[in-house]
Formats: C-alpha cells, structure tokens, sequence
C-alpha cells in the first residue's frame, strides 16, 4: 500500500510537471563537510582548506548575515569569506615536534550551488601556510577542530593521497551512509620528508544520507519553490503534502506505540479521534514553528542537529512525569486512596489511570519533535518571502502525519473495544491500568535515556537507573486518603469515573 501511494505521488506529479529533480545535497540538507587537503615542503606546510555547506547551514548563515541573492561578489558574502577564513584558521592546529605553527591565509573564493527548493549551498576554498622554524620536523600533528559539533564529512589527507569526493563535489553513493570522518593526522618523516609512519584518528558518523524524509522535504520544498499563483498547483501541493505526511507517520518512531497504549488506558472513544489530531497537528507545526523561528533568530548559536536531542529529553521526561502519575493514580486507587470527582464513566471495563487529556498531553509530548522534512520546507518558504504558504504547507503535511497516527491509535483501541466482549477478556482488563501506566513510563525511560547519551557522554544504565527509581519514588510515595474507590471483583470491574492525571 506504501508503494502504491509513493507510485500515485510520482505519477501524478510528473503528469503535471510541477517540479524538476531536486538538486538537494547528498549527505543531508544539516550537514557541514570539510576536507584538508596537505602537502610538504623543506620550509613549511601548505594546507589546501575546503567547506561545502549544505541547504540549512548556508540558510543560517545568510540569514545572520542577512544576505540576499546568491552573487558571492556582494559584501555580505565577501565578508563571510573572511570570517570563515580566520575560523579555519583559529580551527586548525598543526604543530611540528610539539611546536605550533602559525598559519597564513590567501583570499577565499566562495561560490553557491543550486539546491533544494530553491535554497543554495555554500561551497568554500581557501589555501594556508605554516613555516617550519628551522629544519624539517620528525613528527608532524595536524589537527581539525573545525565544526566539531556539526554532522557531516571530515576528511584530511596528505600528498598525494586520493581522496573520493572530488574536494567535495561529488560524494560516492556507497559512503554516503557512514561518511569520513578524519580530524587528524600524525605524521613520523625521514630527512627528506618522506613519510614513515602516518596515523590517523578516525570516528564513525552516521548521516541522515539518501533518507526517505529527506527526499520528501526536497519534493516539497520544489513544489513549493513553483510558487502559489495558479490554484490548482497549491492545491495539489497540500494534498501531496498530506499524502508525504501519512507516510512519514508510517516510518519507525513518532510514538505509534505511545499513541495507542495512552489511547487504551484513557479508554477514548472515536469521537475525541479527531481531538486528538487536532492536538497532534498543533504540537508538530508547534515544534516546526519553534526550531525554524530559534534557527533565524539564533542563527549564530544554533546548531540545528543538536537540537534534536534536548527536545526529545523535554518529550522523554514529559512522558515519564505522565507515566509515573498513571503509576501513582494505579497505586493509590489499590490502596484505597483515590478522589472520586464525578467525571463521566469510563466506557470499558477496568480501572482507568489516564484521562483523555492525559492522552492528549502524552500523545503530543511523543510527536513535538520537529521533523526535518517539513523543517526543510518551511525554511524555503522563507527564504523565497512566501512564510504564509510554506506554513500552509507545514499544516498539510502535519495534518498528514496527525491523521495517520490517529487512526492507528483509533483501530486499536476498536480492537481493544472488540475485545473486551471475549471470554475470560476480563482477566486482561483487570491488569491493563497496570500495563498501561508501566508501558507509558517505559517508554519515556528509554527516550530520557537515549536523549541523554546523545547529548552528553553519560552511560546509559545510569541515566536509565536515574530515572527508573525517580519513577518508581513518585508512584510508590505514600498520597492522601480519602474514601475508597471502587474495588475490582472477581467477575469484573466496576464503572470508575474518568480522573484527571495527577502531574
């Protein structure tokens, strides 16, 4: 059925010619790649200096710069050149037997290439020179601490030395998803510089390279870049946003799981379906909105990969707090301990420990992290002036993935519904609060967790271990008492009144 939908998207796009293959960079539109290309002389070192920037990159920086055009002769790119000139420059250590040599920089040359949706990528060159301070050294360290933070390919090679890119023009397809990532070398010479011993210190990199989500956002971002004066190409712009949108629901991750098991536990009926959509669609164009409003405003600051991580920590430690008050909520309703409120019956049988809202609120803490895809086309929208329409576009595909997910969450909790009329089902019910509440908190240890080790070199046991018990303190802390709820009988369960999460 997905190749079916791809296959619909493809035809009737190009039956309408609305926009031509996309020129998008191939490690990903986040990345930044740069390549020091060495070689050795009796009096010095001489450093050939390459950056290719990709779409986001150079987006950032001509937005901080607030360079319009793509002519490399105006101002605000020659001065970019030289900023960029002295950064690499102040990046690059290069030391001959231990001593540091000072660089010297020729004139840039930068120049932009074409890329998706019409955004451009910076390609940038430049030449330094270290002299050495009397004869030629034994041991020669060269050390890239440009860009460390940033993902992309990082290569250094020495002489002549191959390398496969090109100077970053053209990436070999069969290393695109684990590019180089070289940032230094350690040279031992003879007398006569030959080289004796060359060691490199090399890391393993994933890209987001060749991805599906990236070859929606260029799809998008083309169709976009056509513009908005014939109704019927915005029309069908949205609705291939919404179809793109549907199948980005369907790749792993975006809290599927999440979404039905909060569903089930909150017992919510097909009528508070498009609720939860609603709600779904406002935390994704929410989360898009944010990351590409903080990477305008922010530009200098923001490393846009980077902020993936924190945001998934804010979702994780979201969908902990939520899972460990559905935990508590079971706790004390075992205890006796619970408030009866008098909110409308649960429609199911069984104890439930999360509320619709809650559902909502969990549901929404799982999907806020922006994705790329539609990070891409918003972006474009802006730097073509047509914020509007881009945020049109947003809202389509977000509704796309809203929709997706929502009937996923929908169908199960209609099988849930299907049965709980079976034989003996009632034994199940008895312990779904329990499995709902530990499933919730479960997931929100893993996505704290893995968060965490992304952001900082922690071990994962131990940020795990953290939270676990912090989870299990909460639910398990003894609460107030008031009457006693309803009791689980041995044939059923009693109608429980539907209870707002204790956050």
């Amino acid at each position: 059925m997905r190749c079916l939908a791809w296959s619909i998207v493809a035809v009737l796009a190009t039956w309408l010619g609305l926009f031509a293959p996309a020129a998008a960079h191939p490690l990903g539109n986040f990345t930044i790649n740069h390549l020091a290309k060495l070689s050795l002389d009796r009096r010095g070192i001489t450093i050939r200096y390459v950056v290719d920037m990709a779409e986001i990159p150079t987006f950032q920086v001509m937005a901080e710069r607030r360079i319009e055009g793509s002519n490399t002769r105006t101002r605000g790119f020659v001065q970019w050149g030289n900023d960029e000139t002295q950064l690499v420059a102040a990046g690059l250590v290069v030391e001959a037997d231990g001593i540091r040599l000072r660089l010297h920089a020729n004139r840039p040359k930068v120049s932009t290439r074409p890329g998706a949706g019409g955004l451009s990528t910076l390609y940038f060159v430049d030449t330094l020179r270290g002299e050495f301070l009397g004869a030629p050294p034994r041991m020669l360290l060269v050390l890239d601490k440009n860009y460390e933070q940033r993902i992309g390919w990082r290569d250094i090679v020495v002489g002549s030395q191959t390398e496969p890119t090109h100077e970053l023009r053209a990436y070999p397809k069969t290393l695109l998803q684990s590019p180089r990532s070289v940032t230094a070398v350690q040279l031992r010479l003879a007398p006569d510089l030959t080289i004796v011993q060359h060691d490199a210190l090399t890391a393993a990199v994933a890209a987001p390279a060749g991805s599906t989500s990236q070859v929606r956002s260029n799809l998008l971002s083309d169709m976009l870049a056509k513009g908005s004066s014939h109704p019927a190409i915005v029309l069908w712009t949205l609705i291939v946003a919404v179809g793109l949108g549907a199948l980005h629901a369907l790749e792993p991750g975006h809290g599927k799981t999440l979404l039905a098991v909060s569903l089930v536990g909150a017992r919510a009926t097909a009528q508070q379906a498009l609720v939860l959509a609603i709600a779904l669609t406002i935390a994704h164009t929410a989360g898009v909105l944010a990351l590409g409003v903080a990477l305008i405003v922010l530009a200098h600051f923001i490393v846009p990969e980077s902020v993936y991580p924190w945001v998934t920590l804010a979702s994780g430690v979201m969908v902990a707090v939520l899972g460990g008050s559905a935990l508590a909520r079971y706790v004390k309703e075992r205890r006796g301990q619970a408030h009866e409120h008098g909110y409308p019956k649960v429609v199911l049988q069984g104890t439930s420990t999360i509320s619709f809202r809650g559902a909502v609120l969990i549901a929404m803490s799982g999907n806020f992290a922006p994705c790329p895809a539609a990070l891409v086309v918003l972006l474009t929208a802006l730097a073509l002036h047509r914020g509007g329409y881009g945020l049109l576009v947003v809202v389509a595909f977000s509704i796309g993935l809203a929709g997706v997910l929502t009937t996923l969450g929908i169908l199960v909790v209609r099988g849930a519904s299907w049965l709980s009329h079976r034989r003996g089902f009632e034994r199940i019910t008895a312990c779904s609060p329990l499995a709902t509440a530990f499933i919730i908190a479960a997931i929100g240890v893993v996505m704290v967790t893995r968060a965490a080790a992304s952001i900082a070199l922690v071990p994962l046991w131990g940020v795990a271990a953290l939270v676990i018990i912090a989870i299990a303190g909460y639910a398990l802390a003894p609460g107030h008492s008031h009457a006693a709820a309803p009791c689980e009988t041995a044939h059923g369960v009693a109608d429980v009144a539907l209870r707002r999460p204790a956050l």
